[in-house]
């Protein structure tokens, strides 16, 4: 059957968000833009992008409902259907599945009862697997509403769930501190986090992520272990004066100075 029309926000949540929308798309130079960040305002406001919500932004930004849809509906970061305070996200990609993540996010569905992508209960908690956090560096991975805690265990994962549903202080393993769904939706639509010192407290780069670097500016120590090209002996040490390189900075043989294997011509298909 038909769907009815979308209902209207409330008068005074109307005049709220036409507020912050305006300021939002006095950002861009084309109104169509801010159509993300407007789809972060308006889950900031019910927890996940409503049909109300797709109809403000449409309204706004003059464009129908059918192209705000398909924007909400392609990106996952936009919750179609009312979530937790607290969106669990478990990276079972490559390698954190590998390291544990499949076995962290089999735990959890049994701990807390839900399968991918449901609810708590209670409203506290929506789990969900997530392909990839891009912290392979820390793996596996779990994120609570988008912020970072590294290097889980499925029983250090499941203690993390139960003090968020005890509402115990939960601290990030790197990043600004823990806030709910709702907030987080409102700092990424642009608005400042104007809690005293989150901005501080993100900080940078952990030192696994920067490993890499120091190797290539050879401030990792003498220790270091320094992987060479494919074929060669690897090195404990690098030799005196020797660049810390890794194995996609080493020089590699290419048909010009291996004269072992020179290029030939292209064969011709299926030869």
């Amino acid at each position: 059957m038909p769907q009815l029309p979308a209902p209207a926000y409330p008068a005074e949540v109307r005049a709220r968000l036409e507020a912050d929308a305006k300021e939002v798309i006095a950002r861009y130079p084309g109104s169509r833009s801010a159509l993300l960040p407007l789809l972060h305002l308006v889950q900031s406001e019910e927890g996940y992008v409503s049909r109300t919500g797709m109809a403000f932004c449409a309204e706004l930004l003059g464009l129908t409902t059918a192209e705000v849809t398909a924007v909400a509906t392609f990106y996952t970061m936009y919750r179609r259907r009312p979530s937790g305070d607290y969106q669990v996200g478990v990276c079972t990609n490559t390698l954190c599945a590998v390291m544990g993540g499949d076995a962290i996010f089999d735990r959890l569905k049994d701990h807390l009862g839900v399968g991918n992508d449901e609810t708590t209960e209670d409203g506290k908690v929506t789990l969900e697997h997530i392909e990839c956090n891009a912290a392979c560096d820390f793996a596996p991975v779990v994120m609570v509403n988008w912020e970072f805690f590294d290097n889980q265990t499925p029983e250090s994962a499941t203690q993390l769930v139960d003090d968020l549903i005890a509402g115990r202080t939960v601290e990030p393993t790197r990043g600004a501190p823990l806030c709910s769904y709702k907030e987080t939706a409102r700092i990424l639509a642009g608005f400042p986090d104007e809690r005293p010192g989150a901005v501080e407290a993100s900080g940078g780069a952990g030192p696994a992520s920067l490993i890499g670097l120091k190797l290539a500016k050879g401030e990792a120590g003498p220790q270091a272990r320094v992987v060479g090209p494919r074929g060669a002996s690897p090195r404990d040490e690098p030799q005196k004066g020797a660049e810390h390189l890794s194995s996609h900075d080493a020089p590699q043989q290419t048909s010009a100075s291996d004269p072992d294997h020179p290029a030939g011509p292209a064969a011709e298909e299926g030869e």
